[in-house]
């Protein structure tokens, strides 16, 4: 089973051809073929040579997330909410380049 590492949005994914992942947004449109920076492949010995072409599935915003600040003896409440955008994203292609 041949797997690689990823990075996209300061964070780093497992992927595998075939899988469906949620990323942060990115600029590109809707079945764009993107190129994602491989940081590790398994079944490659030189990472330098590797590519991992990801295809984009659609633009989603995630749950909703509440903030709520609080000072005890003072009247102070504020509630605000937070959805962060998202990408989805489907691995085609991990290979030798």
């Amino acid at each position: 089973m041949s797997y690689a590492i990823v990075k996209t949005g300061g964070k780093q994914y497992r992927v595998e051809q075939g899988q469906s992942l949620l990323v942060e947004r990115l600029r590109a449109q809707e079945g764009d073929l993107v190129d994602l920076q491989p940081l590790f492949a398994r079944d490659h010995d030189d990472i330098a040579k590797v590519s991992v072409k990801a295809k984009v599935v659609g633009h989603e915003r995630g749950p909703k997330i509440r903030v709520f600040k609080f000072k005890p003896k003072r009247g102070y409440k504020r509630r605000t909410g937070h959805r962060q955008h998202l990408t989805r994203l489907e691995i085609t292609d991990i290979g030798v380049s």
